[in-house]
């Protein structure tokens, strides 16, 4: 892989970093609501994410507004994300700093 690729899939976390879930102050991908980023050299990018649970409250917004913060990063030509419930999520799926942040750790 080179580094402008390492970068890119770099800054596409960063800016994952600064969408939160709105029940819970901690960014999505501390959370562990990001199961995969799958940069192309070209510049497409495809996320699968989860959400806490299927009846969460931003099932339809959340999802668009990665998208939509994902297709802002530069060098990214478009951004698809797909949501999967498989494995479901849970606590264990946190990262140390959201169990940090959270104080449960």
């Amino acid at each position: 892989m080179s580094n402008e690729f390492l970068s890119k899939e770099t800054d596409i976390i960063n800016a994952l970093k600064t969408v939160y879930d709105p029940e819970i102050p901690v960014n999505i991908y501390d959370l562990g609501l990001i199961y995969e980023v799958d940069v192309q050299e070209d510049g497409k990018v495809r996320i699968v994410m989860t959400l806490t649970s299927p009846n969460c409250p931003v099932a339809e917004s959340l999802p668009e507004e990665v998208r939509d913060v994902v297709a802002g990063v530069e060098g990214v030509t478009s951004a698809e994300v797909n949501m999967t419930f498989d494995p479901p999520w849970d606590r264990d799926m946190l990262s140390d700093e959201a169990l940090l942040e959270l104080g449960l750790l």
